[in-house]
Order: C-alpha cells, then structure tokens, then sequence
C-alpha cells in the first residue's frame, strides 16, 4: 500500500505550486549530485532541513525514512574506507581506514541526507495523483502520467483482491509450510491474481469509454499564485548557483 504521511498540513511548502515544487527539487537535487566538496555539501544539507523545518515534516516519520537509506550508507562507510587507496587515517593490524576513502564516505552520506531530505520535504509533501497531473504539466508523456496514476488508483484494488483469495485459502484450512503443496498453492494465488487482475482491468477501461474518456486526466485542484512561490524559487536558485560556485572555487 502506498502512504502518504507527508501530503496533509498546512505549511508554506504545502501551499506552494507543485510544479514549482518538483523544478526545485530536481534542480536541487542535480546541484548536490555532481559536486563533490564537502562544504558544500554541508551547505546543501542545511538548506535541507530548512526545507524539512518549513514543511513542518513530522519527526519520526521522517527518521524512518532517512534511517532506510542509513542501512546502506552504514554499508558504505564499512567497506568503501578499508578498500579505498590512499594515506591511512586508522589501522586495526592488517585494516586501515584510508583518508581518501573516509573523505569519498562522507560526501556520499551528506548528498544522500541532503537530496532525500529535499524531496521529501518538497514532492513527498503532495498526494500522489496531485504529482501526477503535475508531471502532465512539465510535459512528462502523457502515458507514463496515466500509467502512475491508474497504478496509484488500483494497487490499492489489488491489494484488496490478494487478501480476499488469502482469505479463501486460509477458510479452506491452507497452512504455509515448507511443502511443495504450499508453493504450488501462493503460485495459483498469484495465478488467479493476475487473471482477476485482467479482467478488472477490461471492466475499467470499458467503462472509461463509456464516460467519454480522451486520454486525458483532469485535475480539480487548481493553485492559486502565492508570495511563498518565488521565495522558494530564488533561495533554490541562489543556493544551487552557490553550491556550484563552492565547488568550482575548490573550497573544502
């Protein structure tokens, strides 16, 4: 199921154009990716939890998040120091941590931290189906749109459908086991999952037909122009071109 713990609020950031949103996002996300200087990056995280502060982002929700991408930069700082070459910073008898690699551990962490946080805090503050008609509008094709909105709308269907076939299997005394007669049991569910997800598919889109349906969603939700707009764009701007000016000037 797909939740959406960030959408509801009522900060500047959720009241901002989405399509401002994403721009900013991604052009952000672009500057922090291809520079590598450390004070840099210290400032692009900054500007980060500025962005999570504004947004008014919950706590906990947003320590889950960043703690499932923590599990694989642990991952990193565990092998990239001990296999990078370069001068020893610390040694454990035959290990040694090099300089070099614990400086590339740490640019990794701060443009994850940093690029995860600014999407979270910027597109992950909208639904779904308000990202999609956003896309329609930055001119993404228009059938990747309605595939991300029709799988948006119907995992949830889906889902639905698994548990009642569950359900059936569970009446009818099927206990998982390590048995051959399990695995064939969850490939028939599967299966019929995908027959009854075919058919549901058929009926859905006959009836699209029948409402008149051109190929194209609508959006309801219109957004008004708000004096928070072109703050988030010149800070986005002024602290990307920074970012960039950081990095060129070889600081850090």
């Amino acid at each position: 199921m797909i939740e959406e713990r960030f959408a509801e609020g009522q900060s500047v950031i959720h009241r901002t154009d989405p399509a401002l949103r994403v721009v900013a996002a991604t052009v952000f996300s672009f500057s922090a990716a291809l520079i590598d200087s450390v004070a840099a990056l210290l400032l692009a995280l900054l500007f980060a939890v500025v962005l999570a502060l504004a947004a008014r982002l919950p706590v906990r929700p947003l320590c889950k998040r960043l703690a499932a991408a923590g599990s694989l930069l642990l991952l990193v700082w565990l092998v990239i120091p001990l296999t990078y070459a370069g001068e020893p910073l610390l040694s454990w008898g035959p290990l040694a941590a090099s300089r070099e690699g614990v400086r590339l551990c740490l640019v990794i962490t701060l443009k994850t931290i940093s690029i995860l946080m600014t999407f979270t805090a910027l597109v992950a503050t909208m639904h779904l189906a308000t990202l999609g008609h956003t896309l329609h509008r930055l001119g993404v094709p228009p059938k990747l749109v309605q595939l991300l909105l029709l799988a948006y709308r119907y995992s949830f269907v889906i889902a639905h459908e698994y548990q009642r076939l569950l359900r059936a299997a569970k009446m009818r005394n099927f206990r998982p086991t390590t048995r051959l007669h399990t695995y064939k049991t969850y490939a028939y569910l599967v299966g019929m999952l995908f027959v009854r997800a075919s058919e549901r598919a058929r009926r859905v889109h006959l009836a699209m037909k029948c409402r008149g349906f051109n190929g194209r969603f609508h959006c309801l939700v219109s957004y008004a122009a708000t004096p928070w707009n072109p703050v988030l764009g010149a800070a986005v701007l002024l602290v990307s071109a920074g970012l960039v000016a950081i990095h060129w000037l070889g600081w850090g």
